[in-house]
This record gives structure tokens, sequence and C-alpha cells, in this order.
């Protein structure tokens, strides 16, 4: 009796994938030409970068919603999947609708928490980078990240606890990625295109000149990122 081997060529995995969230404002219209403005300050910010469209609290018809991601790709923004969207703008013709464990808005998570103390998530091990990291490339770890070198102009860091750098900042640097507002980031050398905690962030221009070349501490309170010179 013949005996049939199963074929194992095409195989299905489960895999976590840096994306990063971008969630519209009403009036649209005037959240695209923010976001013109941040575009024009860090130009190929999402060049290669998978997106996600967190559109809870946006009432958009199936027009409007493709208008917006045909809008965010003529920037560059390719939109991989869409949260917190009305069940009735499935279709083939948009991005797929996904779900996500944090589901709430930003209002109800700001709201949440002025009422009850923030605590830390329980984090995986920290991770230790003794080189650089160079243009071009993006690191992230989902825990604490120590980096024993500097992060070049064009490279990109991000960890979803906090991170610390013992050379020169040039690059972006994006700690609490996941939700953590008490996150903080520590460098030897200030010269960051981008600083962000949980969201929210400094460009270039909007840091101190004071700070420019100098060892810093940056951490959230509440809800502004705070930049301050260690000595």
């Amino acid at each position: 009796m013949a005996t049939t081997q199963q074929s194992r060529s095409f195989q299905l995995h489960g895999r976590t994938f840096l994306a990063f969230v971008l969630k519209p404002e009403m009036p649209i219209g005037k959240w695209i030409a923010e976001a013109d403005g941040w575009l024009a300050r860090s130009p190929g910010f999402f060049d290669g970068k998978p997106v996600v469209l967190d559109v809870s609290g946006l009432l958009l018809t199936k027009a409007k919603a493709a208008t917006l991601v045909e809008d965010l790709a003529a920037r560059g923004i390719r939109v991989m999947g869409m949260l917190g969207a009305d069940p009735a703008l499935s279709d083939a013709t948009l991005p797929p609708l996904l779900v996500s464990e944090r589901t709430e808005s930003d209002l109800s998570r700001d709201k949440a928490k002025t009422q009850t103390p923030w605590r830390a998530p329980a984090l995986p091990g920290s991770r230790l980078i003794d080189s650089h990291v160079r243009s071009g490339q993006t690191l992230f770890h989902d825990g604490d990240l120590t980096i024993i070198g500097s992060v070049s102009s064009g490279a990109e860091v991000v960890a979803t606890g906090s991170i610390h750098i013992y050379g020169a900042l040039r690059g972006r640097v994006m700690a609490g990625a996941d939700g953590n507002p008490g996150a903080h980031i520590f460098c030897r050398r200030m010269a960051a295109e981008l600083v962000a905690i949980d969201g929210y962030y400094r460009m270039a221009d909007e840091i101190a000149a004071s700070l420019i070349e100098k060892p810093v501490h940056a951490w959230l309170e509440d809800g502004d990122l705070n930049i301050k010179a260690l000595d």
C-alpha cells in the first residue's frame, strides 16, 4: 500500500514585526497638513517602513478611507492595515482590518493615566549592543536597550523600554514604543534627528541648542517630553 508523504514546502508561521502606528485626527485636512510639516522636517522617515493606521473615533466611509490611504501613499507612507475601523470598511480595495489588544483610544488612555498611577509593565530582559548603529540600520528591542557606541545619522533605535546610549546620538531614538510612558532615554552626546517616548517627540530643531553635544536625560512628565543636561 502506497503512502503519501505530506509536503512541507508550504508552512505557516506566526511572527511579530515592528510597525509604526499613525492616528489621524479630525479634521483630516488639518492633520494631513501637520503631517506634511513633519515630513518636511524629517524627509524619508517612513520610506520602506510598514505603517498601521489607527482610525478609531473617526467617522469614515469607504471612499474617505480610500482617499486617506491614497493621500498617505502619495507621501511615501504605506499603510499595511487599519486599527479600530468599523467592520463596514472591510473591502478588498482597502488595507485589512487589524485587531489589537490595545484598542482603547488615546483619549481614554490619557484619562486612565490621570485616574490611576502608572505601573511599569513586565518587560523582557535588557539587551546590550557593543557596537555602533550605522546609517540606514533600524534596531528594535522589546525591553530596555543599551548601546555602547554611537547611533549614526539616518539610523533608528526603537525599544519598548528605556534606551541608554554611551556614545553620540545622531539618528532617531524612540523609547516606550509599545505604550510605556515610564521609559527614559539617556545618551552621552545629543545630536539627535528625533527623540520620542510613548509617541511624544521632539525634532532636531525643537531641541535646545544648549543641549547639543551634551550628555542628556529625556523622560515624560504629565504628557510633556523633558530633555535635560546631565551635568
